[in-house]
């Protein structure tokens, strides 16, 4: 009887247990083949992670090749805390880590001695030499995180040109923020399976799609060029004490900028850490009076336009005219003078004579066709369009002043463009900064070549314009400081009065020169300005010597020669002519 009760109590309990696994099987059964769409999602995301495949960001050349920027691969030093902790190796490990990365030895270890941290970063930006000597240890819960960086070789060097990425591989100025999307390529992505501890598990890759590297851009940028004037920038400020000073070589055939700099300038590798008014290109992005230098737009058109003649006399009032109620004077008093000499002294009045002969329709729409009033266009962000009013709002003085510079608002870029319109057989041409952009695999992406913007002048009218200009750096002229010896160069000196609580400062102006060379055959055009030069302050005096400086430079690396060595003043002299006559505005 007890063994039959026995039978049936182990049966029931066999059933009963067989039924709890039954059911236990059924609810296994559809937890894993059950239609439970979300319980999945949750543990695939749980068990899969998605990681970014860095590429390198596009490196960036000056026309020979010469590197300004690129990307290097360095590392994250990364730990474990709570695992060294664990096993009782927080002090040996940090002590190692802190004598690889020269670091304070008891910082290090509390760093790695903290047992509720999964991950701290010991070290950032690790070269990888450094991470070599690292991983030759093979110290356990220690990690390393790659990560792309930004170098800048040549230090600030053509910083307002290069520009500067962010920590985010951004492009924030320059040529890095204008041609972003082509330097900074596109990720990949690696989509693969982890375990419970969240470790990779490298034979469980579902997706791997690589990145495609970033393009490089060659910039028309002659390194030896830009070091040069940067260099003579530089000189420039201590000897004038100016508060600022900027200039650029441009290609008379091409349009191509050689070389551009600003000062002050700012480090490439720490943006963060400058003022705003040091970021700032200054060839492009500040927009002042030009003086005299405008004088060459207004009377190289009114010969083209045969609305005067170089042997035109026109009185200049002894130093002071009266027109419409106000006065117009000049630096040094003239009386009559032909229109080469006019250019030549650099006089006001006889300048406003001539664009008052022009007439109002005509001025305005020379200028505009010289490229006054609107952006180059050139491949760089932050430019400013300039000034120049429309004729319905000028005043009946307006014509007067705007030809002596006055009244009008301009980039250096634009007075330098309009020059070598003036040297290229009046041909306008587009400035360029950018040559081209390959791929990684050598591809052109981009082309740049020569484009012409306009033609304000005929060949003559600019042939005869350069020989008048050729006269302003010769003896008596204001721009005789600006000569190269053994060159006929060709240019324009302006000063004009910096506007002061809406008042002409008579202590504070802008000094310039700008010109090209050889007159016989043109090659390269170049603008020096500076802001606000102490002592000796025209044109002539502060920006003359810096031109010659950079053009004495930059002919001997560009192999140009000239064809007529005659020169009419020595240059070279320790002391040029006494007094040469300063008119500007």
């Amino acid at each position: 009887m007890m063994d039959r009760v026995q039978r049936v109590r182990l049966l029931v309990l066999a059933l009963a247990l067989l039924a709890a696994f039954a059911r236990l099987a059924v609810k296994i059964r559809n937890c894993h083949l059950g239609e439970h769409a979300e319980l999945r999602r949750l543990a695939n995301e749980r068990r899969t992670v998605e990681r970014p495949l860095l590429v390198g960001r596009g490196r960036i050349l000056d026309r020979n090749g010469h590197l300004l920027a690129l990307d290097a691969m360095l590392y994250h030093v990364c730990a474990d805390p709570a695992r060294l902790v664990e096993t009782h190796r927080a002090e040996t490990v940090g002590a190692q880590l802190a004598r690889l990365l020269a670091l304070d030895p008891a910082t290090v270890v509390g760093r790695i001695s903290q047992p509720n941290r999964r991950y701290v970063r010991v070290e950032r930006f690790v070269k990888d030499d450094e991470a070599r000597r690292i991983r030759e240890l093979n110290l356990e819960h220690v990690w390393f995180e790659p990560v792309s960086t930004r170098l800048y070789p040549r230090g600030a060097t053509a910083c307002h040109v290069i520009g500067f990425s962010n920590a985010e591989g951004v492009g924030g100025a320059g040529i890095e923020q204008r041609f972003d999307a082509y330097l900074r390529g596109r990720p990949g992505i690696r989509i693969s399976e982890r375990d419970g501890e969240k470790n990779e598990m490298y034979g469980r890759r579902l997706l791997e799609i690589a990145g495609q590297e970033g393009a490089d851009i060659e910039l028309t940028l002659h390194l030896d060029l830009q070091e040069i004037v940067e260099t003579a920038l530089d000189e420039a400020l201590a000897a004038t004490g100016a508060v600022g000073a900027w200039a650029a070589i441009e290609e008379v055939r091409t349009g191509e900028i050689l070389a551009m700099a600003s000062r002050p300038n700012y480090d490439l590798s720490a943006p963060r850490l400058s003022l705003d008014d040091r970021l700032r290109n200054r060839v492009i992005g500040d927009v002042f009076e030009p003086g005299s230098t405008f004088k060459s737009a207004v009377i190289a058109a009114a010969l083209d336009q045969g609305i005067v003649r170089p042997d035109d006399v026109f009185d200049c009032e002894n130093g002071t005219w009266i027109y419409r109620g106000k006065p117009l004077r000049d630096y040094h008093p003239y009386g009559a003078l032909t229109v080469a000499d006019i250019i030549k002294k650099s006089s006001n009045i006889g300048a406003a004579k001539i664009a008052l002969k022009m007439g109002d329709e005509r001025l305005e729409t020379a200028l505009r066709r010289f490229g006054f009033g609107r952006a180059t266009g050139i491949e760089l962000p932050g430019e400013e369009s300039g000034i120049l009013r429309p004729r319905s709002v000028w005043t009946v003085q307006s014509p007067t002043r705007i030809a002596m510079g006055h009244e009008v608002g301009v980039t250096a870029l634009q007075v330098l463009n309009a020059m070598c319109a003036i040297a290229n057989d009046g041909f306008l041409m587009r400035p360029t900064i950018v040559r081209r952009v390959r791929d990684a695999q050598g591809r052109v992406l981009l082309e740049t070549g020569p484009e012409v913007l306009g033609r304000p002048l005929s060949a003559a009218g600019a042939r005869r314009m350069a020989a008048l200009l050729e006269r302003v750096t010769q003896e008596g002229g204001t721009g005789a400081r600006a000569a190269v010896p053994g060159y006929r160069v060709a240019g324009k000196t302006g000063t004009a009065e910096k506007i002061v609580n809406g008042q002409y400062s008579k202590t504070l102006n802008v000094a310039s020169f700008v010109g090209f060379l050889p007159v016989e055959q043109p090659a390269i055009g170049l603008i020096v300005v500076l802001d606000e030069p102490k002592g000796a302050r025209t044109g002539g005096a502060a920006a003359g010597p810096v031109f010659r400086a950079i053009a004495q430079e930059a002919v001997r690396i560009l192999g140009i020669y000239p064809e007529d060595s005659v020169r009419v003043v020595d240059p070279t002299q320790e002391n040029p002519p006494s007094n040469p006559p300063e008119n500007e505005s």
